[in-house]
């Protein structure tokens, strides 16, 4: 009789302890994924790229998107040298990016914060590629694409206040997890805006000439 108790508590506790350990996982909180535009510069006012994957990692975390090897060291991060950030930029991870000759394509995941606005541009031939065509689909959160068509912007999108002047696309379609829209055209201008959780987006695409992109503000510094 006093064996059958004991082999009972000894089951009631692992039982209990087991609870426990659920408990403590669900408490676990997700990496915050809204920054001040301040957590993003030096005292100098120059722009910490540290900082940036600092942001883009815990974007990553948050999702659950997979942390590889070599990651933070190839992530491309960028505040077009407009110094807002957190609500102007971009992170970009490039998986392949063959030359023509060599079959002309792209594949590359693109990193959205909450609400930041990758600004509008489009892309020209050059001696080295034809003008480029690419492609989105979503993995994570929601991104808002914009091109040419009948206006249609969502009254809650806040293009930035400084880059207002520079937009002349306006027709939306928002892209949530699996859903996918390709450029409509060669040389058509386009933006994109990381919904309330941000956005990882996979492109697929020709091949990205850096020479060849061009932005329609022209403060913007690329790359």
């Amino acid at each position: 009789m006093l064996k059958s108790v004991f082999f009972v508590l000894v089951l009631l506790s692992v039982f209990m302890l087991s609870c426990g350990q659920q408990q403590v996982v669900e408490k676990v909180e997700k990496p915050k994924i809204n920054f001040d535009n301040s957590f993003f510069y030096k005292a100098d006012g120059t722009f910490d790229v540290e900082k940036g994957k600092d942001a883009y990692i815990a974007l990553m975390r948050y999702h659950g998107y997979p942390i590889f090897d070599g990651l933070r060291e190839g992530l491309w991060v960028s505040d077009y040298g407009l110094g807002k950030f957190a609500e102007l930029g971009l992170g970009a991870y490039g998986f392949i990016n063959q030359s023509e000759d060599k079959g002309g394509y792209l594949g590359q995941d693109m990193f959205l914060l909450p609400n930041q606005m990758l600004p509008e541009h489009y892309h020209l031939k050059t001696d080295n590629a034809k003008p480029k065509m690419e492609g989105w689909h979503v993995r994570h959160g929601l991104s808002y694409t914009y091109g040419e068509g009948e206006p249609n912007i969502s009254s809650h999108i806040k293009i930035p206040d400084f880059e207002k002047d520079f937009v002349s696309v306006y027709h939306e379609t928002p892209l949530g997890v699996g859903q996918t829209a390709v450029l409509e055209r060669e040389t058509s201008r386009h933006w994109q805006y990381g919904g309330p959780e941000g956005a990882i987006i996979s492109e697929y695409g020709s091949y990205h000439d850096n020479d060849a992109v061009r932005h329609s503000d022209p403060n913007i510094v690329f790359p």
